[in-house]
């Protein structure tokens, strides 16, 4: 028997196959491996705290904790020149103590005051004849005849009267005992028929002088006001119950107005209100709560509010849409304006004014705002001298003279010295421009021109620029600042290099010392260009 031979060459280039590419895959993560060895042998260290702060530019905390720390704006006290404090529009107002009123601003309705409203009807039946006031909205005086009625029944105790007064008269000698008074009696209940039926005491004094019995009674008006109902037509037939008229006046109206219930508990009857209408522009109607009506509207979950005002011109008409104002009485608090109160997020602020310029910002409570006007519950006293204007600026101003370290310049004493009795030293101007103009994120010159009163340029004197820029940790970024000493390069003129390590806008201190005083200083923004 042959033995076939095998064929050995197949397998074993697929041997080789497999090695070749074990080969390369180890290969490659060595490669890998060399790489980040060398990436973390050539990469520059992070310079400590301390270093970066010796460099002069703050580098960007990696921590919340230290992003909130920066943020937070200090509390330290700063000083303004007068110019600078004239330049950002800062007034100066007191701490007010006095009773609080709140304004609860609703919308209401004009509608008839039911006390107010009369409503007319015959006593007696019979037959309308003269309709006097014949029309819906016209006005009445009070007294003023509506209508005049025919009664049978009024004519037949008007003859009852007239027989009883003429018996009266016959029998009052009488011998007989008791007929003299008897017919006296007799009148006056004929006479108190015409009260109850309310014919007017004109109509009977007519009836004793003429003895004549009246084809029609004169129905007058009980008040004045406009009519909102009538019925009275001629020929009418009407008994005694039937409303003929309905009288309101309106000199007294109710404005009715919807009011939540969480506001309905603060208002209490009496409470003052005033009333304002598109239809009279600059006019205000005053007035004051009557009462809080207790049935709640379940789609709106309002509360009905009834308030009282009296109506001069009758100006105001059943029907009309008001703008309503309730003072709602708070107590007696201390207030500021609302203006000077500066909320940080965390914390709110005032800044008391010391004199001289020197402005502490001090953390207080607020309470509910009111108006234009802030309620504050603690940390300032009644009466103290605060900022009430320009708040912001303040701020800027503080976060710039705190990353700076120095404050301006105070104001000189009486007598032109300062408290150490140094000579008084002219001012002197100081401007900066950027090389380039404006300035880029990295390497920028900085020229600074000192001018003295003269005109003339000063030499020998200490200059340093402060860029600063606030933290802005919505972007993850701390507050930076650099400061550069700009060497003296005559005439006036002093240069420095600054590296501003990031673009945006930087807020700039520049500062001139001589001898130890101040001779100039100046706060202006730059913006960089570059990104962030």
């Amino acid at each position: 028997m042959t033995q076939q031979p095998v064929d050995t060459t197949g397998r074993s280039y697929r041997t080789a196959f497999l090695l070749a590419c074990a080969a390369i895959v180890v290969l490659a993560i060595g490669i890998a491996a060399l790489a980040w060895r060398l990436h973390r042998q050539t990469a520059p260290p992070v310079p400590p705290p301390s270093t970066a702060a010796a460099a002069g530019t703050t580098t960007t905390p990696k921590s919340d904790e230290a992003l909130i720390t920066s943020a937070a704006p200090p509390l330290a006290p700063i000083q303004l020149s007068p110019q600078r404090m004239q330049s950002i529009g800062v007034q100066i107002g007191r701490v007010a103590d006095r009773v609080v009123n709140d304004d609860l601003r609703l919308t209401g309705t004009v509608e008839v005051n039911e006390r107010r409203v009369s409503y007319v009807q015959s006593r007696v039946a019979g037959w309308i004849r003269d309709v006097r006031v014949d029309a819906t909205g016209d006005l009445v005086r009070q007294g003023q005849t509506l209508f005049t009625i025919y009664s049978p029944d009024l004519a037949a105790t008007e003859r009852e009267y007239l027989l009883a007064k003429k018996n009266a008269s016959e029998l009052a000698h009488s011998p007989v005992a008791g007929v003299a008074a008897g017919a006296a009696s007799l009148l006056d209940a004929a006479r108190e028929r015409l009260r109850q039926w309310q014919i007017a005491p004109a109509e009977i004094a007519r009836l004793d002088a003429s003895g004549e019995v009246s084809n029609a009674l004169a129905i007058d008006a009980p008040a004045s006001g406009y009519v909102t109902e009538k019925h009275a037509v001629p020929n009418l037939y009407v008994q005694p119950d039937t409303k003929l008229y309905t009288i309101a006046d309106l000199s007294d109206i109710w404005v009715v107005a919807q009011v939540f219930q969480n506001d309905a508990g603060k208002i209490r009857p009496g409470d003052r209100a005033r009333v304002t209408v598109d239809a009279y522009p600059g006019v205000t109607f005053a007035g004051g709560v009557d009462d809080v009506l207790p049935q709640m509207d379940a789609a709106t979950r309002t509360l009905p509010v009834r308030l009282v005002f009296s109506n001069p011109g009758l100006r105001l008409r059943p029907g009309m849409y008001v703008n309503v104002t309730i003072a709602l009485p708070l107590g007696r608090h201390l207030v500021v304006p609302a203006a000077a109160v500066f909320h940080s997020g965390t914390r709110s602020l005032v800044f008391a004014y010391g004199g001289d310029g020197r402005i502490t910002p001090k953390e207080i409570e607020v309470g509910p705002r009111v108006g234009d006007e802030q309620i504050v519950l603690e940390g300032i006293d009644a009466n103290a001298p605060i900022v009430t204007s320009a708040n912001f600026l303040i701020d800027s101003e503080a976060q710039l003279q705190a990353a700076a370290g120095a404050f301006a310049p105070p104001p000189t004493a009486a007598g032109g010295t300062t408290e150490t009795s140094r000579p008084a030293v002219a001012p002197a101007a100081i401007d900066m421009t950027t090389d380039p103009s404006p300035p880029r994120k990295g390497q920028n010159t900085v020229r600074v021109r000192l001018t003295g009163a003269d005109g003339r340029g000063m030499a020998g004197t200490e200059v340093t620029v402060t860029f600063f820029m606030p933290a802005m940790p919505a972007m993850g970024m701390a507050a930076m600042k650099t400061v550069v000493a700009a060497a003296d390069k005559g005439g006036g003129l002093y240069e420095g290099s600054v590296v501003l390590s990031s673009g945006g806008t930087w807020q700039v201190t520049m500062t001139a010392v001589h001898d130890g005083q101040t001779m100039a200083t100046r706060q202006l923004s730059v913006t960089a260009t570059g990104g962030m």
